[in-house]
Order: structure tokens, then C-alpha cells, then sequence
């Protein structure tokens, strides 16, 4: 019949999806995560820092650039491997555009991924990046806190005994006891510490002991717990924004990296109060903290003094009684931005993931995380807050 529609009618139409695609399915839609990364790398500005590929005669080497920016993303993405990120790139275009590859093909072998980390730790190129990040944004404003910490990094190294090296000379024994009138001892050597204050930065730092050992600590339930690698320190400000990084070795005591990470900061940034737990509490330290201005908050060490210990617990229970709460605890709280910022960067920014060997290449692959949550906090701290209109 006339009035009957054809027999294919509306088959056209039906097709209009599959022909004319929506147009963010075409342009590679972006994840949350991506656009993060986006306006990280955007932050950091690599390039600066990063050479790019000579234009010479012979083969030019891949893009530099490139490699750092998709190390980057390994730590925001919070892939475990370098063989990882490369399957990633390989599978998600919209990743490999960010990174500065247009096809497949572009992307390099873990081999030279390989090459490129380790010169990008020969530089010493993340922390170059972290403190002109640290400068540029922080520049002229005072910051209240600085909470200093330290975290245990496990390495899948062989620890480093120094079986061939000398035994240290035996110091002459002495008898027990007090001394002669006529006998006058010898003065004990300076401590590290004490050293440190009358050191240049640089030799602070190289006088650390940067190999992989054995660490062992107290946990918060009272017990001991031991492993192999390394201990990074940091110092970390308001808004837990990671102004300062060293990495010593496993055994190296908090106590001693307090002065140059004290020092090292001070290049970069102003601040008021130091906060530190009970393994900083040494006289060196506090008489560094008070000659450069700055007031230290540090929690007391008893040394297994029972009327020490004893004196502090009467002290706050009198100031319970009267409800009155010490003001140095309350600034002693603000210490949390340190554990926090430890916990990020293990759980979130690749901590927990050192596949690398050696002293430099651990301290480059923990400084793409440092410098991605130095990054995200400052933009956290500075982004513009919407302002509520009024009635």
C-alpha cells in the first residue's frame, strides 16, 4: 500500500551515532587523574631543566622531556614499575600526549628509559626542580611551622657491611673511677653534631652516611622493627608542602641529618617554629634552632630518667586539673603535617615501590614523588577558594 512506510525506514537515522561520533569520544576524553597530571607538569615546567634532543648529525637520542614527564606520571599514576609505565603508554593515548608521544612507536624501550633515570640522577636533576619550586611559590611569605621527620625506605639491595675496611684504632684505657689530682684526661671527641654547626652545608651532607644497611627503629606499639634500605628525612611546612629532602642510610640516627636539613632549608624558605619529636632533642640542635631566630618545639627525651619522666607527668597532670593546656602542645600538634606527608608519599606517590639500586638512583625515583606532592599541596594551598555571595 501507498500509505505503508518502506521497508527499511529509520535504518538511516539509527545509524547517525555510529557515522557522527560524539565529539568527547573522539578527542580522548580525560580522567580525573590525567587532568591532575596535566596541571602538575604545568607547575613543575621540566623543561627548564631538562635538555632537549640534540638536532646534530648522527642518530638524535629520544626526547628527554619526554622520559621526565612520563616519570612524573608514574608517580601520580602510582605504577609500581618502569615496565608498567610503559604499558601504559603504550594502551592510553591520552596519557602518551601528555607525555609528548604522538604514535606507539615513539615510545622508547625500558632500556632507555633505564639510560635516561640514570641520568637524570647523575644531575641531580629532581632536586634542582624542588627547590626552584619551593622558591618560586614560597618566596617572601613567612611559614609558621616546620615539622622535621624521618621514614624507613626499604630497598631489594644487599646491605653494606665493609667487611675489608680497618677496625677504627682502639681508644687507650682508662681506670673506672675519679681521677688523680695530677691526672688530666683527654676531652672527648666532638660529636657529629657538634661538628655540623661549625660545617659548611656541603660537607654536613658528605660527611652522611648514604649506603644501603639495616635500620632499626621502635614502632608506636613499643616493639623493634628493622629493614634494608634507606631513611629519607624531610622537612615539611604548612599545608604539608615538602620544602627539603636528604636520604642517608638505614642506620643513620634522625639527630644527625636535623642541622644540614635545617641548613638546606634555610636556603629556600622563612620560618618560625621548629617541631620534632624526641629523637632531636639534643642540646647542639636547640642551640642551632635559637641562633638562627627560630623557636624550637621539640618533644622531651627522658633518657630513661624516672624522675625526669616522673616531673613531666606530674606537670601535665597539675595543668589537666586546672584545664589549662600548654601552649607548646598545641604547637606540637601541627607536627602531623610531616606524618602525613610521609604516608602520601608512600601510598599515593610510588614511596613504597623502590626497584632501583644505589644511593643516587633511590634519592632521584623518591624525589619525583617528593616533588609531585610539593606540587599538589602548593596548588591545594594557593588555588583560589569560591567566595559565597552574600544575602
Amino acid at each position: 500500500m501507498a500509505d505503508d512506510p518502506p521497508p527499511h525506514y529509520g535504518a538511516w537515522i539509527n545509524r547517525q551515532r555510529s557515522l557522527f561520533p560524539e565529539l568527547p569520544d573522539q578527542l580522548d576524553p580525560l580522567t580525573a587523574k590525567l587532568e591532575h597530571l596535566i596541571v602538575i607538569l604545568d607547575t613543575l615546567g621540566l623543561e627548564a631543566f631538562v635538555a632537549p634532543p640534540s638536532r646534530g648529525r648522527g642518530r638524535p637520542r629520544d626526547d628527554r622531556p619526554a622520559i621526565a614527564r612520563s616519570f612524573v606520571a608514574k608517580a601520580v599514576l602510582n605504577l609500581p614499575t618502569t615496565a608498567a609505565l610503559i604499558e601504559r603508554l603504550h594502551v592510553d593515548r591520552s596519557l602518551r600526549r601528555i607525555c609528548g608521544w604522538e604514535r606507539r612507536s615513539d615510545v622508547p624501550s625500558e632500556a632507555t628509559f633505564s639510560r635516561a633515570f640514570a641520568e637524570f640522577a647523575a644531575q641531580n636533576l629532581l632536586d634542582r626542580v624542588h627547590e626552584q619550586l619551593i622558591r618560586h611559590h614560597l618566596h617572601g611569605h613567612i611559614i609558621g611551622h616546620v615539622a622535621r621527620d624521618a621514614t624507613e625506605i626499604e630497598a631489594r639491595e644487599k646491605p653494606c657491611r665493609h667487611p675489608d675496611d680497618p677496625p677504627p684504632p682502639a681508644a687507650p684505657k682508662r681506670k673506672r673511677g675519679r681521677p688523680r689530682k695530677d691526672e688530666v684526661r683527654p676531652p672527648k671527641p666532638p660529636t657529629r653534631i657538634e661538628q655540623q654547626r661549625t660545617q659548611s652545608l656541603e660537607d654536613m651532607r658528605a660527611a652522611l652516611p648514604t649506603q644501603c644497611d639495616v635500620g632499626v627503629k621502635r614502632n608506636s606499639k613499643g616493639f623493634q622493627e628493622t629493614w634494608i634500605g634507606y631513611k629519607l628525612h624531610l622537612d615539611t611546612a604548612d599545608g604539608m608542602i615538602p620544602v627539603a629532602a636528604i636520604l642517608t642510610a638505614a642506620s643513620t640516627h634522625d639527630s644527625q641529618v636535623a642541622i644540614p636539613l635545617a641548613r638546606t632549608s634555610e636556603r629556600r624558605v622563612v620560618w618560625l617554629y621548629d617541631l620534632m619529636d624526641a629523637a632531636y632533642d639534643a642540646q647542639p640542635i636547640i642551640d642551632d634552632c635559637l641562633a638562627a631566630g627560630r623557636v624550637p618545639v621539640i618533644d622531651r627525651n627522658t633518657r630513661r630518667d624516672t624522675g625526669l619522666k616522673a616531673e613531666i607527668a606530674a606537670e601535665r597532670a597539675r595543668r589537666r586539673l586546672i584545664h589549662m593546656p600548654d601552649p607548646r602542645d598545641l604547637t606540637y600538634n601541627e607536627r602531623t603535617n610531616a606524618e602525613r606527608a610521609n604516608g602520601r608519599l608512600k601510598d599515593e606517590l610510588g614511596g613504597c615501590f623502590l626497584r632501583v639500586r644505589g644511593h643516587l638512583k633511590a634519592f632521584c625515583h623518591l624525589m619525583f614523588g617528593v616533588v609531585v606532592l610539593a606540587a599538589d599541596s602548593i596548588l591545594r594551598l594557593f588555588s583560589p577558594k569560591p567566595r559565597l555571595c552574600p544575602d
